[in-house]
């Protein structure tokens, strides 16, 4: 199959030839319609005068007594001027021809004449014939049982209208090709106006340099070209769309060089710091012991490269996570697993006030990594540990019902500030903006709350956050298990699944505050005695 070459008019252009052609066709077939129409009229009329000539020829043959050669009825009235009347043999051939003149005498026909006339069946259908030097006829010729006779009469008056009416169609049909071109042209060039400001501006946008800097502020469609009832409407506003598609993932992609560029240097920035205290160590105990105690140097480069290898960690696990490597699947306890992420952050942060809250009307069963999860909720509770002063209350709750399980974080802390709420999710997110911190008690790197989230998209769940002062709760809802097993309770209070409220007291002991179900049961931090 051929290749289709493109097309080299323009869409105007096309549309005049297309339109124009047509229009002549058109005009063609009415025109020939019409002549063929009027040409088989007026044929029948002269048809019918002819056969009435035929039969008055006849019947005035069949009076006469003449010899038969005999054309003496041309004579009598009722003939017109070019009648043409010829006598027959029984085989037809034509035996005596003559021909009404205007100047009223016959003129008998030549030889040559003649023979144009021979040959025509005595049936009495109409033939048409050209005799030389007399033009063309209509004839016939009639037998029966009367004498055979051929009349015919000139076709001159037929093809004059005939011709007349081709040359007023032909000229009508120019100036209405004409009128109609000339129509067609300005209301294409009308109609096609909005579809030329359209490409002008896919011209115009296309010249923009995309490849580089801010892209905002492109040129759009006006609204009266983007209307949906017409095509060219269709296209602007698609256009438009299209605009506004490359305009946010423009957007989009240099916010994404920037974060990227961002995390690329706040990363560089804090790999730096402890390597250069590791640096700074090692150089002070090239120069001698007499500057530092060893002991003590090599617990500083100890911890600081424990901080590294936890930040460097912290980095590829982002990345796994980004590349969308499977995390394990197991059935995990919400319960167990956030009573005990509490028991240690209450042995990291003894000074706040920890509380467990277990509100479950069904098993808080999930399917997940354990590992991963555990350390969604440590990383929680560190940040509530490191952004609130001592003497915080810090309540972890889980609820499960049959729909969702869901663990909730929260302190009566100053709260996030709210310039960082919406990016308290991103990497290198921190409440201090300096880069240079002496101690791990200052705060993180700015990757848990990111790792938080990761992990959580991961598990096909979604972590929310509120806060205002006084108030900060991280909201974590992930999905149960399809496969969990159902609880079947019964009507009494004993089968009422638990609900209760672990605080720790300053002897470092767990206190179970029950809500009116019975105590004593479901999970417990490990290593602890409610009472």
């Amino acid at each position: 199959m051929r290749p289709r070459l493109p097309e080299r008019r323009s869409l105007r252009t096309r549309l005049l030839l297309f339109i124009g052609v047509t229009l002549v066709v058109v005009c063609a077939a009415m025109a020939l319609t019409t002549v063929l129409a009027q040409r088989a009229y007026l044929l029948g009329n002269l048809d019918q005068r002819v056969t009435d000539a035929a039969e008055r020829s006849q019947g005035g043959l069949q009076r006469r007594t003449g010899d038969a050669t005999d054309l003496g009825f041309l004579n009598e009235r009722g003939h017109a001027v070019g009648t043409l009347a010829a006598r027959l043999d029984d085989d037809g051939g034509v035996v005596a021809a003559e021909v009404v003149t205007e100047d009223g005498p016959r003129q008998t026909l030549t030889a040559a004449q003649r023979t144009a006339l021979e040959g025509i069946a005595i049936d009495g259908s109409p033939h048409t014939r050209t005799i030389p030097g007399l033009g063309t006829y209509r004839v016939t010729a009639l037998g029966g049982d009367g004498v055979p006779v051929l009349t015919g009469l000139p076709m001159d008056d037929v093809q004059d209208v005939i011709g007349g009416l081709v040359l007023v169609e032909a000229v009508a049909a120019g100036v209405g090709l004409a009128a109609a071109g000339c129509v067609c042209a300005v209301v294409i060039r009308r109609q096609l106006r909005p579809l030329g400001r359209v490409a002008a501006t896919a011209v115009e946008v296309s010249r923009v340099p995309l490849g580089r800097g801010a892209v905002t502020g492109l040129t759009r469609v006006r609204d009266r070209d983007t209307h949906p009832g017409s095509e060219a409407g269709q296209v602007g506003a698609a256009l438009n769309r299209m605009i506004d598609h490359v305009e946010s993932s423009l957007a989009e992609r240099q916010r994404s060089e920037e974060r990227m560029r961002r995390f690329l240097a706040d990363a560089s920035h804090e790999l730096r710091t402890p390597l250069a205290s590791i640096a700074g160590y090692a150089e002070l105990m090239n120069r001698g012991t007499q500057r530092i105690e060893p002991a003590l140097a090599w617990r500083r480069v100890s911890a600081e490269s424990a901080r590294m290898t936890g930040l460097v960690e912290d980095l590829l696990l982002l990345a796994r996570l980004d590349e969308g490597r499977p995390l394990r699947a197991a059935e995990v306890d919400l319960a167990a697993l956030v009573a005990e992420a509490v028991w240690d952050a209450r042995a990291a942060g003894g000074g706040h006030d920890w509380q467990l809250a277990l509100l479950l009307d069904t098993p808080a069963l999930v399917l997940g990594d354990e590992a991963r999860l555990h350390q969604v909720v440590a990383n929680l509770l560190a940040n509530a540990r490191v952004h609130t002063p001592v003497g915080t209350t810090v309540v972890a709750s889980v609820e499960a019902t049959a729909a969702h399980c869901v663990v909730r974080v929260r302190d009566d802390g100053p709260g996030i500030p709210p310039h960082l709420l919406p990016a308290v999710f991103e990497r290198f997110t921190r409440g201090d903006v300096s880069r240079s911190r002496s101690g791990p008690a200052e705060g993180g790197s700015g990757l848990g709350l990111a790792i938080v989230a990761a992990i959580t998209a991961a598990h096909g769940g979604r972590i929310d956050v509120e806060s205002e002062p006084g108030r900060t709760e991280f909201t974590l809802t992930l999905a149960p298990p399809t496969d969990a097993p159902a609880v079947t309770r019964g009507a009494g209070p004993e089968s009422a699944a638990p609900t209760h409220n672990f605080r720790w007291d300053s002897g470092r002991r767990p206190t179970v505050v029950s809500r009116g179900r019975p105590q004593g049961t479901g999970p417990r931090p490990r290593g602890s005695q409610p009472r």
